[in-house]
């Protein structure tokens, strides 16, 4: 499989013949699935570590610059074993250094935090923290969805903070999803124990059990229980649903595709649907099997990314 469709793929700008010739390579053997999840993994690297730099971006697809970032990338995956990582420096003497991690549309990340935290980043997602954590807390700020995994620690409480609320643990795993393009604040604890705090308003806070989550309403936090985890597969590169209506279904694909979806026909937003769909499947694969339950028909403006539902 050449490289430039691979990477265009990636990228999402591959076509819908690119996309299944993907698919029909990738099934026909162990040996090339490997390999593409081993360049998925490289170009994740080369994408975070060219994020805020523009003249890097028009660059990267010269054979020169591809050539040198695949060999940075190697470095970058071999020494945060398999953690994916972009460094962002801005340090003088009164400041600290912060690390800031963005997740393009279509991706995802797994990364080892200095305290030894596993965190996967969802898609559009963004992290700040600092190179080393303080002696007091370990502090970092949160835009997007986010899995951790914390290290316990039980003198210095980890705190992730978003623009609607805070989340305070000491060793625990938990989700949280908070992206500032929607009004949706929510945290699902998975083990130990976590304090919710409204950024609002620090007076309302709420203490999570496992199994349970808590979900901001109208400046009010809601705890419901929690009976099924396959939402939060999509740290295995899954969109899973259940039982969910297809508006549901397509602010779900806005999120992960980095599109907006306009739904004309109001007939099928009565329809719930369950599945799960591979980010790699692409929203094209996606709402043609849905086409296969209930009809209607779709088109792009891909110059603006909006598709329309008819």
């Amino acid at each position: 499989m050449k490289k430039d469709i691979l990477y265009r793929f990636f990228e999402g700008t591959a076509s819908l013949e690119e996309e299944q010739q993907i698919r029909e390579w990738m099934e026909t053997s162990p040996e090339n699935k490997s390999l593409f999840f081993k360049e998925r993994k490289l170009f994740d690297a080369m994408t975070l570590l060219a994020t805020d730099d523009l003249a890097v971006k028009r660059q990267i697809h010269s054979g020169r610059f591809l050539r040198e970032m695949l060999k940075i990338a190697s470095v970058i995956l071999l020494t945060l074993t398999a953690g994916y990582f972009f460094t962002q420096y801005r340090q003088s003497y009164k400041e600290i250094a912060m690390q800031t991690i963005h997740v393009p549309s279509g991706q995802r990340v797994n990364l080892t935090l200095p305290d030894g935290t596993n965190v996967w980043l969802n898609a559009r997602t963004t992290l700040k923290y600092p190179v080393t954590f303080s002696a007091k807390e370990r502090l970092m700020e949160l835009d997007g969805e986010a899995y951790f995994e914390v290290t316990e620690n039980k003198e210095k409480p980890f705190i992730v903070k978003t623009s609607k609320g805070a989340v305070e643990v000491l060793g625990t795993d938990f989700n949280v999803e908070s992206y500032t393009w929607k009004n949706d604040f929510e945290t699902t604890l998975m083990r130990g124990s976590v304090k919710v705090t409204s950024a609002a308003n620090e007076e309302k806070t709420v203490t999570l059990t496992p199994d349970n989550k808590a979900i901001l309403r109208d400046g009010e936090f809601v705890v419901e229980r929690v009976d099924d985890y396959t939402t939060y597969r999509w740290i295995e590169g899954l969109i899973c649903f259940k039982n969910e209506s297809f508006t549901s279904i397509m602010k779900d694909f806005e999120k992960y595709y980095g599109v907006t979806i306009k739904v004309k026909n109001r007939k099928i937003q009565q329809y719930h649907y369950t599945g799960k769909f591979r980010h790699t499947d692409g929203i094209d694969y996606a709402l043609r099997v849905l086409q296969k339950d209930i009809y209607f028909t779709y088109s792009r403006d891909d110059e603006n990314q909006i598709i329309y539902i008819e």
